[in-house]
C-alpha cells in the first residue's frame, strides 16, 4: 500500500509540473488534485481486488480487470479535466472513444497472455509432477530389493533357521545391503544438494594428470578382475602443466564414477581409456574423457543418461543399473557448479566416449 501511494504521488507530482508549466501555479495545484482524486480511488479499486483476487477466477480474467482499471482511470482523468476547463468536451469525447478501444483491445490481448502464461505454468506442473513420480517409482525401486532381502535375512537369523556358517554369511550380506543403502541416501542427498546450489567447496590449482592417474591406479584391479584393460593417456611433458581450478576431491568423484560405469559396461578383453587435455578451440578450458569399447548409448539416450534413476535400453536398464542410478547425475551436477559441462559424444561402431570440461586455472 505504502508503495502505491509514493507511485501515486510521483505520479500526481509530474503531472501537476507539466500542466503547471503550461497553465501557472493554479493549474498545477488543481491538477494534482484532481489527479490524486483519481490515482486514490483507482488504486484503491486494485488493492481491494488483489484482496480478493480468489473471488476474481483465474488469471485471464485479473489481468483483464486490471486493463479496465487502467482504462478506467485514464478515461476519470480525461473528464475530470474537461470539468475544469483544462480540456475542451470535444477533445474529452475523442479520447474517450480511443480509450473504449484501446480498453477492448488491451482486455482481449490480456486475456490471451493470460491463457499463454497459464498453458504454460500447467505444462510446467505436468513435467514436474511426472518427474517426481518417475523419481518416487525409481527410488522405490532401488528400495525395495535390499529392504526385502534384509527382512528375509533377519527373520532367518531371529528364528535360528540360520546357524553357524550360515548365519556369518547371512550378516555379510546383511551388511552389503546395509551399505547399499547408505551409500543411496548418501547419494540422495548430495545429488539434492548440488541441485539446490548448497555447495561450500574450496577451488585450488589441481593437477589433472596426477589425478587422472591416481583414479586409473585405483581402479586397475577392478577392472582386471573382470578382464578389462583401463589406461591414463596424457599429452606429453604436460602431466604436471594440465591444471584446473576446481576442488580435487569433486573431481575426482567424477572420475571414479565414469571409469566404474565404464568397466561395469566393458566386455572382458575390453578396454577403457582416460585422456586429459587442454579444451579444443579455446583456452581457458580442459577437457577430460573416458572411452570404452562397450555396448555403447542409443542416440536418442544421450541426454537423458545423466538423469537420476534413468532406465534406458531394450531392457529397461540403464548403464549403471549394478549401482543406485545416481552417479552419472551426481557426475553432471558436480562438473556444472564448476562451471564446466558434461556430455557424451557419439562413438563407432560401438563403445561410450563421455567428456566433460573444467576451467584452467591460471
Amino acid at each position: 500500500m505504502i508503495r502505491s501511494a509514493l507511485v501515486a504521488l510521483l505520479a500526481c507530482l509530474v503531472g501537476a509540473a507539466v500542466v503547471g508549466s503550461v497553465y501557472g501555479w493554479h493549474g498545477a495545484w488543481t491538477t494534482f488534485l484532481l489527479l490524486a482524486a483519481v490515482a486514490a480511488g483507482m488504486l484503491g479499486a486494485a488493492h481491494l481486488a488483489t484482496a480478493r483476487r480468489a473471488r476474481l477466477g483465474p488469471l485471464p480474467r485479473q489481468l483483464a480487470l486490471g486493463a479496465v482499471l487502467a482504462v478506467a482511470s485514464v478515461l476519470a482523468a480525461v473528464w475530470v479535466g474537461a470539468m475544469a476547463m483544462f480540456v475542451s468536451h470535444h477533445d474529452a469525447l475523442v479520447i474517450s472513444a480511443m480509450a473504449g478501444v484501446a480498453a477492448l483491445v488491451g482486455v482481449r490481448a490480456a486475456q490471451l497472455l493470460a491463457q499463454g502464461v497459464v498453458d504454460e505454468v500447467e505444462a510446467m506442473h505436468r513435467e514436474v509432477d511426472e518427474a517426481r513420480r518417475r523419481l518416487i517409482a525409481a527410488v522405490s525401486h532401488d528400495l525395495r530389493t535390499p529392504l526385502a532381502s534384509l527382512r528375509l535375512l533377519v527373520d532367518a537369523v531371529e528364528d535360528g533357521v540360520a546357524t553357524g556358517e550360515t548365519r556369518e554369511r547371512y550378516l555379510r550380506e546383511m551388511r552389503t545391503h546395509v551399505g547399499a543403502l547408505s551409500v543411496l541416501v548418501d547419494d540422495l542427498f548430495e545429488l539434492s544438494r548440488l541441485e539446490a546450489g548448497e555447495i561450500s567447496w574450496s577451488l585450488h590449482q589441481v593437477e589433472l594428470g596426477e589425478l587422472v592417474n591416481e583414479a586409473v591406479a585405483a581402479l586397475r584391479a577392478q577392472a582386471e578382475e573382470r578382464g578389462v584393460m583401463v589406461a591414463a593417456e596424457l599429452p606429453d611433458g604436460e602431466a604436471g602443466a594440465l591444471a584446473a581450478h576446481a576442488n580435487a576431491e569433486k573431481v575426482q568423484r567424477v572420475l571414479f564414477n565414469l571409469i566404474v560405469n565404464a568397466i561395469r559396461h566393458t566386455p572382458a578383453d575390453g578396454s577403457v581409456v582416460v585422456r586429459a587435455r587442454p579444451a579444443a578451440g579455446g583456452a581457458g578450458a580442459v577437457e577430460i574423457e573416458v572411452v570404452d569399447d562397450g555396448a555403447g548409448v542409443a542416440a536418442e539416450e544421450r541426454e537423458r543418461v545423466f538423469e537420476p534413476f534413468y532406465r534406458g535400453g531394450e531392457d529397461g536398464a540403464a548403464r549403471s543399473s549394478d549401482g543406485a542410478g545416481l552417479g552419472l547425475a551426481i557426475s553432471r551436477a558436480i562438473v556444472e557448479a564448476h562451471g564446466g559441462r558434461i556430455w557424451l559424444e557419439p562413438v563407432q561402431p560401438h563403445g561410450t566416449r563421455v567428456r566433460f570440461t573444467l576451467p584452467a586455472a591460471a
